[in-house]
């Protein structure tokens, strides 16, 4: 715990400039988890650079946090977000440097009117029936546990049977695992052949047609959980456009892609599809963001496009309906601020390089978290290894 200061179709979306109503984004809560807030397990970090960074050397005395990439509910049916799931992605960033990071969901328990959060467990992925086809890191123990040099987690929703999909950016694969965490199937590669780098399959020969961490970053579900929309984090290799970003559909009853696809185009080249989930029908809450982070932040923003409304060229109207460096707070939950704090005030920004979660919840409501790269990102406060924040913000007519 820790404490807080206050393709059959092919359709093309396209970002609309920040909507008017977009000032009246509130900010409704804020609490956060320390960037240092270790968690059981082995010690990490052994592959990383000795060097101190933003305050902290590796390595680390158990399992740190590297912010979040994805959260669900803790439950089913839960819109409240008073408990969630919420996942880290490999942990340090590479294949080569996250063997002794593993891979898991945390039970998370935000507690607004305090700024603090509560971690209540976790949920282990790992592959004791050897599902996983290639081989991983712990290949040779008993419960398989996975590691970030096994995957590059970065999605997460559950189905109508409870179980969990999760989007990964090595192969990418879209990865079904039980509500335990063990891996169900072998994971399931794109079935148009797109690869990353990093991919296993490419072990055996073949060129990649991504570019690394440009796999599924975000990855939408149905409201019925029948049906996924993960979507490529950056363009292909051979887009000419570099804003394009591919979404799929994947038929959850079916085990299979449906070949049906649309395309979502962000405002400027390098810029990211960071998160996306469905609000009702195939209408879509995207999150875009750029690279940066503190003052020379951008974009962090969330847009809505209806993949039903496509004109007959395909393409599809996108409107900006939040821009999580412009989010009023009237009440103050963001002051006083600590020294060299950025970002706090009557208008408090989001302002970290790797805003990568959105999850709507009843109403208005959406939560929002960042990854932190731990601990590489200071965007909060310079020098300083960001925290963890999860927020909760009201966003005016989003359904």
């Amino acid at each position: 715990m820790s404490l807080a200061v206050p393709a059959v179709a092919v359709a093309a979306l396209s970002a609309a400039p920040a909507a008017a109503h977009s000032d009246a984004v509130t900010l409704l809560g804020r609490a956060s988890i320390s960037a240092t807030d270790y968690q059981p397990g082995p010690d990490s970090g052994a592959a990383l650079d000795k060097t101190t960074v933003n305050g902290v050397t590796p390595p680390f005395k158990g399992q740190p946090i590297p912010g979040f990439s994805a959260a669900i509910t803790a439950s089913a049916g839960d819109k409240s977000g008073r408990r969630l799931l919420a996942m880290p992605d490999n942990g340090f960033g590479a294949k080569t440097n996250s063997a002794d990071f593993l891979l898991r969901a945390y039970y998370v328990e935000p507690d607004y009117r305090h700024g603090d959060v509560k971690i209540d467990g976790f949920v282990s992925f790992r592959d004791p029936d050897h599902r996983v086809q290639f081989p991983i890191v712990n290949g040779t123990t008993k419960e398989r546990l996975l590691t970030g040099a096994d995957f590059d987690i970065e999605s997460l929703q559950r189905d109508a049977h409870g179980n969990l999909w999760i989007g990964d950016e090595f192969g990418p694969y879209l990865i079904k695992v039980d509500r335990t965490g063990k891996v169900l199937q072998a994971p399931i590669p794109l079935a148009d052949g797109t690869k990353s780098p990093q991919s296993p399959d490419l072990e055996a020969g073949g060129t990649p047609t991504l570019a690394a961490s440009n796999g599924f970053e975000a990855m939408a579900i149905s409201t019925d959980g029948r049906t996924l929309y993960p979507i490529l984090e950056g363009p292909k290799v051979a887009d000419a456009d570099k804003t394009r970003r591919v979404v799929y559909e994947f038929d959850i009853r079916r085990n299979e892609y449906t070949g049906r696809t649309w395309t979502i185009n962000v405002g400027a080249v390098g810029q990211l599809v960071a998160d996306a989930q469905v609000l009702d029908g195939r209408r879509i809450a995207w999150l875009e963001r750029d690279n940066f982070e503190g003052a020379e932040a951008k974009v962090k923003r969330i847009h809505v496009a209806d993949l039903d409304r496509a004109d007959k060229s395909g393409a599809v109207t996108s409107t900006t309906v939040a821009d999580l460096l412009k989010i009023a707070d009237p009440r103050g939950i963001s002051t006083p601020a600590r020294a060299g704090e950025f970002g706090v005030g009557p208008t408090f920004a989001f302002p970290f390089q790797s805003v990568e979660t959105i999850l709507p919840l009843r109403g208005d409501k959406v939560f929002v978290t960042n990854d932190n790269n731990f601990p590489g990102n200071d965007g909060r406060i310079a020098g300083k290894a960001d925290d963890i924040e999860l927020i909760e913000i009201s966003i005016p007519g989003l359904r």
